[in-house]
C-alpha cells in the first residue's frame, strides 16, 4: 500500500470498519497498525499471497464483506517502445490481479447473498492520453470487467462499485514521467514525450491542480455506507469535464484538444 492509498485506510478506521491493508512492504504499514489497521503482506501477482491473506481474514471474521481493489499503477511510454513483458505486468497488476482478488473473496459473499466490490478504475477508463496506452488499456479493461461483474452479481446480492479519480495529488506524476522518458525519451517520440513529461509535472505540481486523497476516501465511505450505491463515482480535479469532453466533442476534437497540451 503506498503513501497515496493509506488515506483510505485511515478514513475508514475512523468510520469503524474492521479494515485489512493489503501491500508488499509491511514495514511501510507501520502507522495504519498502530492506528488499529490489520497489515498483510501482499502482492497481487502473487497467487500464494493472495490466497494466504484471504484465508487469514476467513479465519478471523469468515470472509470480506467489502473489498476495495485499489492496486495499481500507470506505465506510460510509446507503445512501440513499451516491451510486452512490461505490457503484460501492467495487466498483471491493474486488471488480473483485482480480479484474482474478487474471485477469492466470492464464495463468503455469496454465501451471506451481500457484499460490496469496490473498483478502482480513473477517468483513464472512459478517455486517453498519448503515451499511455497500456495505461489506458487496463482501465478501459476493468470499467467493462465491472460492468459484467455488476450484472452477474447483482442476483447474488453483490453490489459492484467503480469510482472513476481524476488528478489527485499522489506521487502518480513522478512515478510515471521516469520510466516514461527512459523509454521514449530519444528516439522518434522524444519530442513528445518531453512534452508530455512537463504537461504531467505541471498537472501534479501546480497549486489547487489536484484534489487531496481524502477525496477518494470519501467517496469510499459514501459507497460503502450507500443501501444503494452508484454504479460509477467520479470525483478529483479534471475528472468530470474531461470525460464530459471525450463524451460529447467526438475523437477529432477530443484528439485536438489534448495534443494542444504538450506541443
Amino acid at each position: 500500500m503506498s503513501n497515496t492509498r493509506k488515506p483510505q485506510a485511515k478514513h475508514l478506521l475512523t468510520q469503524g470498519h474492521v479494515v485489512y491493508t493489503a501491500a508488499r512492504r509491511l514495514e511501510l504499514m507501520q502507522d495504519l497498525k498502530s492506528l488499529g489497521a490489520h497489515p498483510l503482506k501482499m502482492d497481487v501477482t502473487d497467487e500464494a499471497q493472495m490466497q494466504a491473506a484471504i484465508a487469514t481474514i476467513a479465519a478471523a471474521h469468515g470472509g470480506v464483506d467489502v473489498l476495495v481493489n485499489n492496486a495499481g499503477f500507470g506505465m506510460y511510454g510509446a507503445m512501440e517502445d513499451t516491451s510486452l513483458q512490461d505490457a503484460r505486468y501492467q495487466f498483471e497488476v491493474n486488471l488480473f490481479g483485482l480480479a484474482r482478488m474478487t474471485q477469492l473473496v466470492l464464495p463468503y459473499m455469496r454465501s451471506q447473498k451481500a457484499g460490496k466490490v469496490i473498483n478502482i478504475s480513473s477517468m483513464g477508463g472512459k478517455m486517453y492520453t498519448p503515451l499511455g496506452s497500456w495505461y489506458h488499456a487496463t482501465k478501459h479493461a476493468l470499467e467493462g470487467w465491472s460492468d459484467c461483474l455488476r450484472l452477474e452479481l447483482a442476483p447474488h446480492g453483490i453490489q459492484v462499485v467503480i469510482i472513476e479519480p481524476g488528478v489527485i495529488a499522489t506521487e502518480f506524476g513522478d512515478v510515471a514521467v521516469d520510466p516514461m522518458l527512459k523509454r521514449s525519451g530519444s528516439g522518434p517520440y522524444a519530442k513528445l514525450a518531453r512534452s508530455m513529461a512537463q504537461a504531467t509535472r505541471d498537472a501534479y505540481s501546480k497549486p489547487h491542480a489536484s484534489s487531496p486523497a481524502s477525496v477518494i476516501s470519501q467517496v469510499i465511505s459514501q459507497a460503502i455506507a450507500s443501501p444503494r450505491p452508484k454504479t460509477r463515482y467520479v470525483a478529483g480535479k479534471m475528472a468530470k469535464p474531461l470525460m464530459f469532453m471525450r463524451k460529447w466533442f467526438g475523437d477529432r476534437l477530443f484528439d485536438m484538444a489534448l495534443m494542444s497540451q504538450v506541443k
